[in-house]
C-alpha cells in the first residue's frame, strides 16, 4: 500500500554436524538459536531448538510468528549427534 515489500512467510532449514558435540549446560526446550526480522515492523523469522535425549538427536523448526499471504511455508531439521573423529558425543542426560 506504501510501497513497503514484506518477505513471504516462506521459510527452509538444513542443518548438519560438523564437528564433534559438547553440550556444557540443561538444553531449554524450544529454545530460541536465531531471530531475524523480515518485516520493517512486526514480521519475524524465528528458529527453535529442540532435543530428543531418547535418540540423540537435535532438532530444528524455522518459521515465521506472522503469515502475511497464504500458508506459511515452515521447514524441519534433525541433526543426529553422532560420534566424531571416534569421540562420542558429550550430551545432556535422558530424563526419566
Amino acid at each position: 500500500m506504501i510501497g513497503v515489500a514484506e518477505d513471504p512467510s516462506d521459510a527452509s532449514i538444513t542443518c548438519r554436524q560438523v564437528g564433534p558435540i559438547e553440550v556444557l549446560e540443561e538444553l531449554e526446550e524450544g529454545e530460541e538459536v536465531f531471530k531475524q526480522r523480515t518485516s520493517l515492523i512486526f514480521k519475524s523469522m524465528q528458529v527453535v531448538r529442540f532435543f530428543d535425549a531418547t535418540r540423540k538427536v537435535f532438532v530444528y523448526l524455522v518459521y515465521s510468528d506472522r503469515v502475511i499471504e497464504g500458508s506459511p511455508k515452515n521447514s524441519i531439521s534433525a541433526v543426529p549427534a553422532m560420534a566424531w573423529a571416534g569421540e562420542a558425543p558429550v550430551l545432556p542426560p535422558v530424563d526419566g
